[in-house]
């Protein structure tokens, strides 16, 4: 096609109006069938000149990242999200060239992962200006982690299975043989027994964090007996914020809670909602020692309700957040590391989707779609009459 228009420009001058119209129609054609190409690409695609300036952006782009266009301006500025401005910018700037570089957006209330490739535009053996790939792998790293998940939830079923019921049955032996000391210490007048009733309570403290969580891991290798019914999430929401308005008050926590009131009922198993919306507020606590905001919303979109919850706490970097749903991890002294892989099982179990936006330094906010149910729907019949 260059050749073409370099060899029609040569002979321009020599071309009667009809030839140089039937040229103008070709290129005209040409150029919207590359334009067509191009908004036709699910990839998103911005192109800048030497001078970073704006050249090309198709319709993936503009759908894919919050941007504003800025005439005269570096296309930096035009990207209104500043970490991936940042890096556009950094990138150009340092004359680099970087394939597949991950950003979490959080838009309209879905979680996308972006990845972004920068390299230079070569036309002729001379760099011309830069090429911008955005891609969109929210779906194969979605796929990716629920492999994961699966794989790990089905390779620590049998074992901790086992282990957790052999454990459980000594620590209710020794329950049992610390209450008869307790009562033996309560017969003697001793001034040491009283310490030594400080020891017994440690003890019995100890035993009884090691039994919930060994409840926890029973809870979460065995599969659950969910019964769903018919039920709106908003009061199941606010009895949950009820229950907890105590502990978060004494964290000088602030709840700000947004429902919407025209919400379908959902196929909800009360008591495993409350329990999986209870880890993620527990979670918040701990992210918020000196106090925060607890946000919590919901609403309709199209054939789903979006329940989000959301902290203004300490963050979460991107190698703990690929990891949070994973049985066992933990970045806490203290805790099973099953708390989030319970919410995360409870949401399958309710054919729902749950996912997470955090930065460090800048809160966290997990995002759960349940499914409306599809209503039955019943054919008038007609007998002609």
């Amino acid at each position: 096609m260059r050749r073409f228009v370099e060899r029609a420009l040569e002979k321009f001058e020599k071309l009667d109006q009809e030839q140089a119209r039937a040229i103008l129609a070709d290129l005209a054609h040409d150029q919207g069938q590359l334009d067509a190409l191009l908004d036709s690409l699910s990839e998103g695609l911005i192109v800048a000149d030497t001078e970073n300036r704006l050249v090309l952006l198709n319709k993936a782009a503009e759908r894919l990242v919050p941007i504003s266009v800025r005439e005269d301006q570096p296309i930096w500025k035009s990207i209104a999200d500043q970490s991936i401005s940042r890096f556009v910018e950094r990138t150009i700037l340092n004359q680099e060239s970087v394939i597949d570089r991950e950003f979490t957006l959080d838009r309209g209330g879905m979680t996308r992962i972006l990845a972004f490739s920068v390299s230079p535009l070569v036309r002729m053996g001379e760099i011309t200006g830069t090429i911008v790939h955005i891609e969109d792998v929210s779906e194969r790293r979605g796929r990716e982690a629920r492999l994961r998940r699966a794989e790990s939830l089905a390779s620590l079923t049998t074992l901790a299975a086992g282990v957790a019921h052999e454990i459980k049955n000594p620590l209710q032996s020794i329950g049992i043989h610390m209450q008869l000391i307790q009562k033996s210490l309560a017969a003697i007048e001793d001034e040491r027994a009283g310490s030594m009733n400080e020891f017994v309570d440690v003890v019995n403290e100890e035993l009884e964090r090691l039994n919930r969580i060994v409840v926890d891991f029973l809870f979460a290798v065995r599969p659950m007996n969910t019964e769903l019914e018919d039920a709106e999430i908003n009061p199941i929401i606010e009895d949950l914020l009820d229950f907890v308005r105590f502990e978060l008050a004494e964290a000088d926590i602030e709840v700000r809670a947004e429902l919407d009131d025209d919400l379908p009922l959902l196929r909800l198993d009360e008591k495993y909602i409350k329990q999986a919306v209870l880890n993620i507020v527990k979670n918040a606590i701990s992210a918020m020692p000196h106090g925060g905001t607890l946000s919590v919303s919901t609403q309709r979109q199209g054939d789903e309700v979006l329940f989000r919850i959301s902290d203004t706490g300490e963050g979460m970097s991107e190698e703990v957040l690929g990891k949070i749903f994973e049985p066992y991890f933990t970045t806490k002294d203290f805790g099973s590391g099953i708390g989030l892989t319970l919410v995360y099982k409870i949401v399958k179990e309710h054919m729902g989707e749950v996912s997470v936006v955090s930065r460090e330094g800048k809160g966290s906010s997990f995002a759960i779609h349940f499914p409306v149910p599809q209503r039955e729907q019943h054919l008038l019949s007609w007998r002609g009459e």
